[in-house]
């Protein structure tokens, strides 16, 4: 089987859907000897800043020399950086190799009465075999893809469980309060094993504390069991102070912008603290410093140009838009801001619009080749400034755009995910 083949079956799988549920993945990972039992893991449940905080883990302990296997949705620049080792995406010839071993338990799997497995299974099959048989590391940092009590990476058992934050988003599957979003986070909550948590509303810290209680889970949260000072923005980036019962950790510099990545480091540094304290991990404090400071998570506040300027940003539900907000605010109060954005259907768009007001000069709306990707017509009806535009094709409005920008001007692409990537990729190629 060519790679080319291999991606084509796994793309195919998508027209079974979303199907939360854990008995078609108990069902295969039985078939395979149980991979996923061989693995060391962190698991990441969260609305918003589970990237980040996966990627900051990692750069530091990939400072410290260990091997760091990522299982990370949905994919910016290529499709195998879902499944990576210390940054690097896995090759062709390994994802063809795990089809060909998976494909036909899958085939086995479509007849009997669990029904046909997901792409997103599939592929959360493949990580476990590949990090469980071909290619075991020291510690794997698994995050779900959606929710978490019926994600299908909540077959694992991890030495640590993280949930970054709460919001609203997905709703149609994960229940339309917070309590209930937070109980589907909380699901991943294992007996026995520590949650770090970034959540900041009570009605959500309560849901955590709950799960955790009837687990004999230890909580430690930010804001009370240790926390992040945020010293200054600079040109770089971030600069920060972490304290918690382990210790104080002054003059920490983070690249990624935004007092959101300043609180994603400081989960990500409770939990090294964590792995080192617990897990016998030898981690430096130069190791975490320059980790954090390598630390880079592709099509967050990523800026692609400085002359003109353009950032983009995987802004892709109210809370995101609110962290990206406060970030252009905080690093480019002057400048003339246009924004150019897209979502899918799903999302709440007339908070998310709202929000971007806020902060732009001139607002353009369009759309993106993705099944659920709204119209720019219906994006502009939630947008109350005058200066606006509509652009069917999103590479017409950045062609278009790009020519006038000055000195003074940001800008700045925003939305769904997907949409970033094509976005990136049409950007980086066409410089």
């Amino acid at each position: 089987m060519t790679y080319e083949e291999a991606v084509s079956w796994i793309h195919n799988r998508l027209k079974f859907g979303i199907k939360p549920g854990l008995e078609r993945m108990n069902w295969m990972l039985q078939q395979l000897d149980n991979p996923e039992r061989r693995i060391t893991c962190v698991h990441l449940a969260g609305t918003n800043g589970k990237g980040s905080t996966l990627t900051y883990i990692r750069s530091i302990l990939e400072q410290a020399e260990y091997k760091v296997g990522t299982f990370t949705s949905p994919y910016i620049e290529s499709f195998n950086e879902r499944i990576s080792i210390n940054g690097t995406p896995i090759p062709n010839e390994d994802i063809a190799e795990l089809v060909r071993i998976v494909k036909p338990i899958a085939e086995a799997l479509d007849e009997t009465e669990f029904g046909a497995a997901t792409e997103f299974e599939i592929l959360t099959v493949m990580a476990f075999y590949y990090f469980g048989k071909i290619n075991p590391c020291d510690i794997v940092l698994l995050e779900t893809g959606l929710g978490g009590r019926l994600d299908s990476t909540n077959v694992i058992y991890p030495v640590l469980s993280i949930i970054t934050t709460i919001g609203y988003d997905h709703m149609h599957v994960l229940g339309e309060t917070l309590e209930e979003i937070t109980s589907e986070k909380a699901g991943i909550i294992k007996s026995g094993v520590p949650v770090i948590t970034g959540v900041s509303q009570q009605e959500a810290l309560a849901v955590i504390a709950e799960e955790a209680q009837k687990r004999r889970a230890k909580v430690y949260t930010l804001g009370k069991e240790f926390s992040a000072g945020h010293t200054q923005p600079t040109a770089d980036g971030e600069t920060f102070t972490f304290e918690s019962l382990f210790g104080i950790m002054e003059n920490l510099s983070i690249t990624m912008k935004g007092t959101h990545q300043v609180q994603n480091a400081a989960l990500a540094l409770m939990a090294v603290y964590y792995l080192k304290t617990y897990q016998s991990f030898l981690v430096k404090d130069e190791d975490i410093h320059h980790g954090l400071k390598k630390a880079f998570w592709l099509g967050r506040f990523e800026q692609l140009s400085d002359h003109p300027r353009i950032v983009i940003d995987g802004a892709h539900n109210p809370e995101g838009i609110t962290s990206l907000v406060q970030t252009v605010q905080s690093h480019y109060a002057d400048k003339r801001i246009t924004v150019l954005f897209s979502a899918l259907g799903d999302k709440k768009i007339a908070e998310m619009v709202a929000g971007l007001e806020t902060i732009a000069d001139h607002m353009v709306f369009t759309t993106f080749d993705f099944p659920r990707a709204i119209s720019p017509e219906l994006l502009a009806k939630h947008c109350s400034m005058e200066q606006k535009e509509i652009y069917q094709d999103w590479k017409e409005a950045i062609d278009k755009i790009k020519p006038i920008l000055t000195e003074e001007d940001l800008f700045l692409i925003t939305g769904s995910l997907y949409f970033i990537s094509g976005v990136r990729k049409y950007i980086t190629e066409s410089r």
